[in-house]
């Protein structure tokens, strides 16, 4: 079933859920659970999943998108439910994507929108609660925002806005403000990616040691491997060892080696 074959007119937050709900997995929803760590202690405590598989949840998004109200969309995020909350993220992705065409870069009505876009998506941050959620939406709503022309000030007022993001308690907080900088290096800027490496290279957690090492290995194979040695000169010895890892992975075996061994 195409969820847009039974509706004609607009679709709403509250048909998305419902919908959703009818496709629920009971096996797939344990395997997740367990995927996701959402055990007491763990990283994802107390998430609750239908089951449903990431190109399901796709579908959904591809049906409801174009049209769908950005008043609306928090109901989506603030569902108990992962992938109707993913289901919400896409849809905020989808809308950003498409008011960022390159004929749209300069036009007021797209910064407005695009703006309100970043600004809902800054909002219910904390709803973006595991590491996919974060991967598949901060480096294309506030990583491509980084890029483009605002409203919201000059690039000292976003660098304002990331540094309050990589300072909040929150770990999906934290894990955004590294993770939204794939977008910038991918354009050839590293400066965000460095910046907030340095910001989060004594972060407890492990997986803010992925996140800040994939976003050196990225920022090294899109912008300057010289760039990312000479991070690593400075700060390879106070590195833990998975974000070392995570940022040589593309190196020769050589020179892993010789990095961790330092």
């Amino acid at each position: 079933m195409r969820y847009n074959e039974a509706h004609t007119e607009k679709v709403t937050a509250k048909e998305i859920i419902e919908y959703m709900e009818s496709l629920r997995n009971e096996q797939q929803r344990r395997v997740l659970m367990g995927f996701f760590k959402t055990g007491p202690g763990e990283y994802g405590e107390g998430d609750e999943f239908l089951g449903l598989k990431v190109p399901q949840t796709r579908e959904v998004v591809k049906a409801a998108a174009k049209d769908f109200p950005l008043s609306e969309v928090p109901d989506l995020l603030l569902s108990k439910w992962h992938e109707v909350r993913l289901c919400g993220l896409l849809i905020l992705v989808d809308q950003f994507e498409k008011l960022s065409l390159k004929r749209l870069i300069n036009d007021a009505e797209a910064i407005r929108k695009r703006d309100e876009i970043v600004t809902m998506y800054l909002q219910y941050g904390e709803q973006a609660n595991n590491w996919d959620l974060v991967d598949l939406s901060a480096p294309k709503i506030l990583g491509h925002w980084l890029l483009l022309p605002t409203n919201l000030g000059d690039t000292n007022d976003k660098l304002t806005v990331l540094d309050g993001l990589a300072a909040s308690d929150c770990l999906w907080k934290q894990r955004i403000s590294m993770v939204c900088t794939w977008k910038t290096s991918q354009a050839g800027d590293p400066s965000w990616c460095l910046r907030y490496a340095e910001v989060h290279l004594h972060h407890p957690h492990d997986l803010m040691h992925k996140a800040v090492g994939w976003m050196l290995r990225e920022m090294g194979k899109r912008c300057s491997m010289d760039l990312l040695r000479g991070f690593l000169r400075q700060h390879a010895h106070e590195m833990p060892r998975t974000m070392l890892r995570y940022a040589i992975e593309k190196m020769s075996e050589e020179e892993r080696r010789g990095w961790l061994n330092g």
